[in-house]
């Protein structure tokens, strides 16, 4: 049974689908007005393994991840740039799913965009209206009337009462109460706007996960997901409406991953310590990346540094060493091992990462165990549980050499290398020593680490 952490109970819970074998999940994703950072790097890294893995257990997942294609930074980020918001928001899009192919997160089911579910927003505004959870204010925006609502806080267990205590309205909202957020949005002159039964308009943020969840997923689904930023108000204010608008439960299981920090420090971009996904992997192979933060538990806070990141690569090279220079056995050929119930016992344990990537040290330990007495089978059949497993979590798919002769930022191609090594092993022949020292070291200096065998010798960049 898969154990879940439920950030509604706030404690872990037996994972009972909805419809048995079926899984229906949605996640918050990103705001599309600006390069992705590390912050979305870890809750797409998060669900994708969080997919991979109930996919792995033979759960039919149905993962649906949002985009938001209109809001105000996204006008205003384009109004700086002097282009249309959607030339903006479409360059993002696709940097975002650049960005996440070269972590290796795989595509969600489906990716709805706000602006394609305009007439869905609307009509669930107008059931909220109908039902007395909505007013149309005198400025054209309409608002969620908080107090409608008596279960409003039970996710991020903050009360009513504490939330409007010294709260004041802004001068030019006709909100009722402070409490209460937009659902629609009155145009401003030139701003791009939709003819709404309110005058024209855009939808507000929270509206638009409410509409496009439950027009994807249903109005009860199984897990929704996002960043810790998320818990409140978006996903307290999506309860809300959503539960408001259908007069059913909204979410069964809630779902948030830990925050980003950068040397124990709040990532923000007035540290000067915001990275995005673009500039990481200039410097770090993105598979390392990928280990880095599949190595913590989800919910966990992680410390990004260089140590940490250093200390990830040498980690993922150990598993590659195990798996280097080995073909692993079919899978015909691999009997079930302890090593495969122990993964799952972590893994059923809320995802425990952690644990699982314990483990894949565990097997390819063993792989070197095997190899060191000669018994060739038997590594070739722990490597087959080394790659299945860590198909998982995402990691260990490439070919050993690929992984160890992938650029990294270094001046020198592969090519470059592979003449230096036959400049180096004609230095040897002619008896040159200290011409193939030179060469050695030099290559050493620039990252690249040579490894000599009878088989000759082969590189990898360290």
């Amino acid at each position: 049974m898969i154990r879940i952490y439920n950030t509604l109970s706030h404690q872990k819970e037996d994972f009972q689908p909805i419809e048995p074998g079926k899984v229906r999940m949605y996640v918050c994703g990103m705001t599309v007005y600006d390069y992705c950072h590390l912050g979305h790097a870890r809750v797409l890294v998060a669900f994708d393994v969080v997919t991979r893995y109930l996919r792995h257990r033979g759960y039919d997942v149905q993962y649906v991840r949002n985009i938001t294609d209109i809001d105000d930074k996204i006008l205003r980020r384009a109004d700086e740039n002097g282009e249309d918001y959607r030339g903006l928001t479409e360059r993002m899009i696709r940097a975002m799913h650049e960005d996440e192919a070269k972590l290796g997160v795989m595509s969600p089911n489906e990716e709805p965009r706000a602006t394609g579910y305009i007439d869905e927003i609307v009509a669930m505004i107008h059931k909220l209206i109908s039902g007395g959870h909505a007013y149309e204010a005198g400025n054209g925006d309409v608002y969620f009337a908080v107090d409608s609502f008596d279960d409003y806080g039970k996710l991020s267990r903050k009360k009513l009462e504490d939330l409007l205590a010294g709260a004041r309205v802004d001068v030019q909202e006709a909100k009722r109460s402070p409490a209460d957020f937009a659902l629609w949005k009155a145009a401003k002159a030139g701003e791009v706007s939709w003819p709404s039964p309110w005058g024209d308009g855009r939808p507000g943020w929270h509206i638009e996960c409410s509409a496009m969840s439950t027009e994807c997923l249903g109005d009860t689904f199984d897990i929704h997901g996002g960043g810790p930023d998320l818990l409140f108000p978006h996903h307290e204010n999506e309860i809300a409406q959503s539960e408001c608008a259908t007069g059913h439960r909204f979410v069964n299981t809630w779902m948030h991953v830990g925050a980003i920090r950068v040397n124990k420090e709040k990532m923000s971009k007035s540290l000067g310590n915001f990275f995005t996904i673009r500039e990481i992997l200039e410097k770090y192979r993105a598979e390392v990346v990928r280990y880095f933060l599949v190595s913590s538990h989800y919910r966990s806070q992680v410390d990004y540094s260089e140590d940490n990141l250093e200390e990830a690569d040498r980690s993922l090279t150990r598993l590659y060493h195990a798996l280097r220079g080995i073909v692993p056995a079919k899978e015909s050929e691999v009997p079930e091992t302890g090593h495969d119930r122990e993964f799952t016992a972590a893994m059923d344990d809320d995802f425990n990462t952690a644990g699982a990537i314990a483990v894949l040290h565990a097997v390819a330990n063993e792989i070197n165990q095997f190899r060191r007495l000669g018994e060739e089978m038997p590594a070739k059949q722990a490597a087959a549980v080394l790659v299945r497993l860590g198909s998982v979590l995402g990691i260990l798919q490439q070919d050993p050499e690929m992984f160890f002769q992938s650029d990294t930022g270094t001046e020198l191609t592969a090519e470059d290398i592979e003449a230096m090594i036959q400049a180096r092993a004609d230095a040897r022949k002619a008896k040159n020593f200290a011409e193939a020292d030179r060469i050695r070291d030099e290559l050493a200096e620039k990252g690249i680490i040579l490894d000599d065998s009878r088989e000759g010798t082969s590189w990898r960049r360290g």
